[in-house]
């Protein structure tokens, strides 16, 4: 039976998979508080086929420094290795 982690995480079952797996508390919960955590199959669109005003957005939800500097490719960049 999946915990549940309260208003904090969306989404506890991939929250504790994510965690089984070795990420961190905040990466984890970040991923399954995601819009498109749910989506399998890589379902979800692609940073490349996102607009920049996508990306700043995804990198302020997330807590990126600087990402008003950053170009699109320096943003789909600091996105993955977040």
């Amino acid at each position: 039976m999946t915990k549940d982690h309260g208003k904090s995480v969306k989404n506890d079952e991939q929250y504790e998979e994510l965690r089984e797996k070795g990420m961190s508390k905040e990466k984890a919960a970040r991923i399954a508080n995601s819009e498109k955590a749910g989506k399998k199959g890589g379902k979800a669109d692609k940073y490349e086929n996102r607009t920049k005003e996508e990306l700043i957005e995804k990198a302020k939800d997330i807590g990126i420094d600087n990402y008003s500097k950053m170009n699109k490719d320096e943003l789909i960049n600091a996105l993955r290795n977040r």
